[in-house]
């Protein structure tokens, strides 16, 4: 009972203004909303330990659905969700054919080529995507399309969020370890990127090549990899995948903080983000799915607010519109992280703090107070303007 008067008091105001808002109250407004995931086949990793839900992303996404109908029943606004998942190596054209029958707003799972073989479908025109889980850099530059918008963070903005942190703390001597997969090797450039950026550099690197079981030889095996490393104040991971990072935390053969993937790690979303109303979220979210949830759950729950939002303050179901409005200096969000959010006008990227953590607490939320900006805070993180190569919101 708390939970849910607790809920009812945060979302009184929303209505309210809702109310205000509305155009016409007169008809029911279908708004139908999509959600297309290509799924994957994750390969075999050293510990059976945190499996990948099913329902990663999509539980967030019918959360923020069930907030969203609260305020649209007010409204006369009608929310649907479907879900269209494509079999590894399935069809995806046909795949997002299906799902583009059903909405025009559309959440996208996938990597960077699948959700560029979507958006530049011809049955594509006239839609709005959400991406909702790749966070490759090209997506938000020379490879931006105007139809498609980013509600998860770009990697090059969490790597720029620890590396904020790292700077503030002083800890600036750097030594890496990377994976042998390639979204280990693309993580790696975007943390040498990032440390460059700020002014840091990794001094030392070394490949992760144990392809045999460690879970009970950790002890040994880890602190002689890391003998050989000259002296650094953090050992950075670049385990995307999280393969082998969870073995190298507390074996490491100096006494030194582990940060990236895996230890001190900057997310979209984590359980341990507790103030700003997140836990009325937080409880809403496990009651629902019986789990935490993950940033890629964050970044769907944030684009199905974001249309919903956009909804209620139009009056309209139109992607043009909507999109118009997204992008406008009008839209902000409550995204339970302390600042309202906004999307990019150059790129659609969601602006957002990031939460760096550990396993138990919130270290801090980025960015830090001592990076400025001359628009926004928030852009201090991953691409800002001049550096993005994105021509196609210009238009």
């Amino acid at each position: 009972m708390r939970k849910l008067c607790a809920a009812a008091v945060r979302l009184a105001p929303a209505i309210a203004v809702a109310l205000a808002a509305a155009p016409s109250l007169a008809a029911d407004l279908p708004i139908a909303i999509a959600y297309l995931r290509a799924e994957v086949d994750h390969p075999p990793v050293l510990s059976n330990l945190d499996p990948i839900p099913e329902d990663l992303g999509f539980a967030g996404a019918e959360i923020a659905l069930e907030d969203t109908r609260t305020t649209g029943q007010f409204l006369g606004h009608a929310y649907s969700l479907t879900l269209v998942s494509v079999a590894p190596g399935g069809d995806l054209a046909a795949g997002a054919r299906e799902a583009l029958a059903a909405a025009q707003l559309v959440l996208v799972e996938g990597d960077a080529a699948q959700i560029l073989a979507v958006t530049d479908m011809p049955e594509a025109r006239g839609a709005l995507f959400f991406n909702v889980a790749s966070g490759a850099a090209n997506l938000r530059s020379a490879d931006c399309r105007a139809n498609l918008l980013h509600t998860l963070p770009e990697d090059a903005a969490r790597a720029d969020a620890l590396m904020q942190v790292l700077l503030d703390k002083q800890w600036t001597d750097l030594a890496m370890i990377t994976g042998p997969k390639p979204e280990d090797a693309a993580f790696a450039a975007t943390l040498r990127a990032s440390a460059t950026k700020f002014g840091m550099e990794i001094a030392a690197e070394k490949a992760w090549t144990f392809d045999t079981d460690l879970r009970e030889s950790t002890m040994q095996e880890v602190p002689r990899f890391t003998q050989d490393l000259p002296d650094h104040d953090v050992l950075l991971i670049a385990d995307p995948t999280d393969d082998f990072g969870r073995y190298v935390l507390h074996n490491t053969w100096s006494p030194r903080p582990v940060a990236g993937t895996e230890g001190m790690r900057p997310e979209a979303w984590a359980p341990v983000i507790e103030a700003w109303g997140a836990v009325q979220l937080q409880n809403r979210f496990e009651d629902h799915a019986g789990r935490n949830m993950r940033s890629r759950d964050y970044a769907a729950w944030a684009a199905v607010r974001a249309i919903g939002e956009a909804v209620t303050r139009t009056g309209s179901a139109d992607p043009a519109t909507l999109r118009t409005y997204m992008l406008g200096p009008d839209f902000t969000l409550d995204g339970f992280k302390g600042r309202a959010l906004s999307f990019r006008t150059w790129n659609g990227q969601l602006r957002q703090p990031i939460a760096v953590v550990n396993d138990r607490a919130l270290v801090t939320l980025a960015p830090l107070p001592a990076f400025l900006h001359q628009r926004n805070e928030m852009d201090s993180l991953g691409l800002d303007q001049p550096e993005s190569a994105c021509t196609e919101f210009a238009r």
